[in-house]
């Protein structure tokens, strides 16, 4: 693959950051757009901006249409039974925040919800807000010392009062690839609903929702070359169906009086207000980036920056010790250096143009699990380059004696 006619899609890799080349690997936190992506939605801005659903005039028809060829395309893109199982949200935080606002109004005093300890906050509020409106209680996964999911313990943690299980298909920290299918067995044969936390997965691993067996599957465009504000919520039309909407408004129903109301059918229950149909229909065109490229070209290569970076580290700086081995992992690289505050470690590199992320990265259970204040993290994407790595760890390699 031509990684330099990759990289000409994104004129936002040419930036300079304090006279240097941007090097940018926060790829993890959000991906860079595709000039394709941008472009669709200037034209839309400037030619095709009327709401959506209900008018008879051509422009509202045709931003109707377009957003629901996106549907159509996420249905294809994550193997789901119908487009009536994608609703679109405003990101993986929101649909997340649906399931259990919804979904969890069937919960009660002493249910039991299964979360791991490497989850993002994202899948960890909103269940503790239920637990704690309902007094239900929440039970925690552990890990092993390389960052793996301790699978055994999961079983375990099932009761008769299990009520449901969520979790990540890819740790943001750790790079961890949960065996999803597995767990979602595990899950369905105690009669319990899984609801996967798929942000990380998603531009990197073939999502299949069908074959992993997911009730409910969450994940962003942002992170996938599209536009921001942008999520899908994959939910079992038969779950779905059965639960109230997380927000009324207009688009959400069919009827309304002051003597009651009923909903409109699915997805567009759970879709209130009026949609960003301008980053809908443009996050269109960042599937057909991906599929173009192609997801075993993607992920081939980021491992190969992943593996490629790892090594080097471990062969050339002994002081920098890798947070996350797991041996089925994604292309995220968290590691400390030294004694060193990551803070510190993200600053020096920032001036050199190298843009990476530090901190807890929202993961703070995970954090105080491995006792750590939090690490830094470099991600890696299909337009960054081995020379990028090069300069990534030379830029180590230049800072590392200021830190001590």
């Amino acid at each position: 693959m031509d990684i330099e006619k990759v990289r000409s899609y994104f004129p936002s890799l040419t930036t300079r950051i304090q006279g240097h080349p941007l090097v940018y690997l926060d790829n993890t936190a959000t991906s860079q757009t595709p000039s394709r992506v941008v472009d669709d939605m200037v034209d839309s801005y400037y030619h095709r901006k009327a709401n959506v659903h209900r008018g008879v005039h051509t422009l509202s028809q045709l931003a109707t249409d377009r957003q629901e060829q996106t549907r159509r395309h996420v249905r294809d893109y994550i193997n789901a039974r119908s487009e009536t199982e994608v609703i679109f949200t405003r990101g993986t935080t929101e649909g997340i925040n649906l399931v259990a606002a919804s979904y969890g109004t069937r919960f009660k005093e002493g249910d039991e919800i299964i979360l791991t300890v490497m989850e993002h906050h994202s899948n960890i509020v909103p269940w503790q807000l239920l637990a704690k409106r309902v007094g239900a209680k929440i039970k925690v996964v552990d890990i092993d010392e390389r960052g793996v999911l301790d699978i055994e313990q999961y079983k375990k943690l099932f009761t008769s009062r299990t009520v449901f299980a969520s979790f990540c298909h890819v740790s943001n920290v750790l790079g961890t690839i949960n065996p999803v299918k597995e767990m979602a067995d595990i899950a369905h044969s105690y009669g319990v609903p899984v609801l996967v936390d798929g942000a990380q997965a998603s531009p990197h691993l073939k999502i299949d929702v069908q074959e992993t067996g997911a009730d409910f599957y969450v994940f962003s465009s942002h992170k996938m070359y599209g536009p921001t504000g942008i999520g899908i919520l994959y939910g079992r039309e038969k779950l779905l169906r059965d639960m109230p909407p997380y927000q009324g408004g207009g688009e959400m129903i069919e009827h309304v009086s002051f003597q009651g109301t009923t909903f409109a059918s699915l997805p567009f229950k759970f879709e209130a207000g009026t949609p960003d149909f301008v980053g809908i229909a443009a996050f269109d065109k960042a599937l057909f980036f991906i599929e173009e490229l192609g997801l075993e070209n993607i992920e081939r290569h980021e491992m190969e920056l992943l593996e490629y970076a790892a090594n080097e580290i471990k062969r050339t700086m002994p002081s920098i010790r890798i947070i996350g081995e797991a041996p089925h992992k994604s292309s995220v690289l968290s590691f400390l250096a030294g004694k060193s505050h990551p803070y510190d470690v993200g600053m020096l590199l920032d001036g050199l143009g190298i843009a990476v992320r530090t901190g807890h990265h929202c993961a703070m259970p995970l954090m105080e699990r491995l006792g750590i204040p939090g690490t830094v993290r470099a991600s890696f994407a299909i337009y960054n380059t081995r020379e990028e790595v090069d300069i990534f760890l030379n830029g180590l390699r230049r800072i590392l004696p200021m830190l001590e």
